[in-house]
């Protein structure tokens, strides 16, 4: 499963999907897609703005700057990827401090 904590400044996935085998995976394609396309657009604006972290199976996300388009990007992920628990609940998990 792919757990994924939502905090104020700070985002952290971990797991695999477990919903095909690796490499079929559309679930964990889909979560890895729209997280690197979010770090990746974040940094082409402003490479102050994120600090991350990623390794197989995980990625950290610390959110360094309170600006309109970083929010808007983070907080469209965060949208996305709450579309995808929806739909696959047995493989992935939010969790969400609410702040």
């Amino acid at each position: 499963m792919i757990k994924i904590n939502i905090k104020k400044n700070h985002i952290e996935i971990k797991g695999h999907a477990m919903y095909d085998d690796k490499g079929k995976d559309i679930v964990c394609a889909a979560v890895s897609t729209i997280v690197i396309t979010t770090v990746n657009a974040i940094i082409r604006f402003d490479k102050n703005a994120i600090k991350y972290e990623e390794k197989d199976g995980f990625i950290s996300i610390d959110i360094l700057k309170d600006d309109k388009l970083t929010n808007t990007l983070i907080l469209n992920m965060i949208e996305l990827l709450k579309e995808l628990e929806l739909q696959y609940k047995k493989n992935i998990k939010i969790n969400e401090e609410v702040q």
